[in-house]
């Protein structure tokens, strides 16, 4: 492989949501980084409430999407706002909060974000240009597809910011979902002759079987629209951490190793509406013998040996939801079994007497679930930072903290879960029922560990231990490693290479109906 010239890039986009944009470009920027290059990754536009947080220079924390957080240590990098500089929170069906460099500018209906993409697009690009005066290569994912006509105009996050940036471009899709080479197709087809001819070739997902079964198809594809398909991914069951896509959800996390006990631990996460930071289960789901499942099932949070009630984007809303749908009476039954609950974020404010809410949802005062002594009241001001401290007395903690709501009054003489760096207490630990604000505290490996033995302690499974050896961060870095081994091994890199390097060929051919006038 050449030199890499300054400035390189590449657009991975994708036949829909959750094709594997996100694991693809984490994938090459491991491939890259392997190689020696100064990579970086981009996603100019995200909307999600999977978040992280990042630290300028100045020690001012601001949000980027957890996708790019991945991403960015998949580059060797720590994260950076300008990785995903237009951030998209949606509080309802119908309005979004609107992260800007990192901090929250605004909320917006759906009607009135036309008149922001200027604004948007303007600093998406400045930010984009800024990154390949930085980095050899810059890798950007798309949103969404391409191919989503109707937001063409004034796009800025897929082909509109390839043709502004003059990138090239793949496109992924999810043979795991069927339909491949009608999606791939289409996708090009619906795009117009200066977006086609970006559009250098294609990468199939997810693909369970003999790869040989595809070549007639493959081959098809090349013939019909000149363009090669770079390589083909198989699926792969250790590829879950991290997920952003709600489609994730619903089902077992992980592959749950079998227990270093005699028991299991099985611990119910709410899927609200609103879910945020859902990935705060993750590292629970990576302990042998706990299987961790999302679930909107009563049956399934009342078998539960531990209840999580996550993060929510919408806290009010989301406890709202928790009443209307009876969901609410079995986390209360729950707790009065004596058994574990756990709230983190918006699902800690959920268990307190009375929240104090003018700022996201409007309400004023609304009754909590009254499981803690303490009140929430809501700040305009969002908190946005890394955090630092301890647990059970000497045990370190990371996280981080990304809400509007705090603890505003709590009881005297109630036991805090964790204790700041500098000393102020966070959290409730109220025996059986446990809240914090930090999300990624169970990143650390001995808190981790010890809050779940707790949890075994409290439900009963006297059989349950924990294993001394599982480290997060490892098991995070090994699933990185396999996506660069999986770039490596089933893609055509130096294709991609070139690609990256010189841009896609300057006769590839114009797919109909792009160039055909319609009437």
């Amino acid at each position: 492989m050449s030199t890499p010239r300054l400035g390189g890039g590449l657009l991975v986009s994708g036949t829909t949501s959750d094709a594997g944009k996100s694991v693809l470009t984490a994938g090459i920027c491991r491939w890259l980084r392997r190689r020696g290059v100064r990579v970086a990754p981009f996603k100019a536009q995200n909307m999600s409430n999977n978040s992280a947080v990042a630290v300028d220079a100045a020690g001012r924390g601001g949000e980027l999407g957890r996708a790019q957080a991945m991403q960015a240590a998949a580059c060797g990098l720590a994260p950076d706002v300008r990785f995903n500089p237009v951030l998209l929170k949606p509080s309802s069906d119908m309005s979004s909060q609107v992260v800007l460099l990192g901090e929250a500018v605004q909320t917006v209906h759906a009607g009135e974000f036309r008149s922001l993409r200027q604004r948007l697009a303007g600093a998406v690009f400045r930010t984009l240009a800024e990154l390949r005066q930085e980095y050899e290569v810059v890798v950007c994912e798309g949103a969404g597809s391409p191919a989503e006509i109707n937001l063409r105009d004034g796009d800025f996050v897929n082909m509109g910011l390839a043709r502004h940036a003059g990138l090239p471009a793949v496109v992924v899709g999810d043979i795991d979902r069927g339909g491949v080479f009608a999606a791939l197709f289409g996708t090009l087809a619906l795009l117009d002759a200066a977006d086609q001819a970006l559009v250098a070739g294609f990468v199939i997902n997810k693909f369970r079987g003999e790869a040989g079964l595809l070549r007639p198809g493959l081959d098809m594809l090349h013939a019909l629209t000149g363009r090669p398909t770079y390589g083909v991914l198989p699926w792969h069951p250790e590829l879950w951490l991290d997920a952003e896509d709600s489609l994730t959800y619903g089902r077992v996390l992980g592959r749950p190793a079998a227990p270093q006990g005699s028991d299991w631990l099985r611990v119910a996460v709410v899927r609200l509406p609103r879910i945020s930071n859902a990935t705060d289960a993750e590292a629970l789901a990576c302990e042998p013998g706990v299987q961790v499942r999302f679930t909107v099932e009563p049956a399934e949070l009342a078998a539960a040996d531990l209840v999580v009630l996550p993060g929510s984007k919408a806290t009010v809303d989301d406890l709202g939801w928790l009443r209307e749908t009876g969901l609410a009476e079995v986390v209360l039954a729950h707790a009065a079994a004596g058994r574990p609950l756990l709230g983190i974020c918006g699902g800690f404010q959920m268990l307190a007497e009375r929240i104090h809410d003018t700022v996201e949802s409007g309400r004023g005062t609304v009754a909590g679930l009254g499981l803690l002594p303490i009140e929430i009241s809501f700040s305009r001001r969002k908190t946005v930072a890394q955090t630092t401290g301890t647990a059970f007395g000497s045990v370190p903690v990371h996280g981080y903290e990304i809400h509007h709501g705090f603890v505003s009054r709590t009881a005297d003489g109630l036991r805090a879960l964790l204790t700041r760096a500098d000393g102020t207490p966070e959290g409730v630990d109220a025996g059986h029922i446990f809240g914090t604000h930090w999300h990624g505290a169970f990143e650390s490996d001995e808190f981790r560990r010890r809050f779940l033995a707790e949890a075994a302690r409290l439900a009963g499974r006297h059989g349950f231990r924990v294993a001394a050896d599982t480290r997060f961060h490892a098991a995070r870095e090994r699933t990185l490693d396999l996506l660069g081994d999986l770039v490596e091994e089933h893609l055509d890199t130096k294709a991609l290479w070139r690609l990256i390097e010189s841009g896609p060929a300057g006769d590839l051919p114009l797919i109909p109906p792009a160039g055909v006038e319609l009437t």
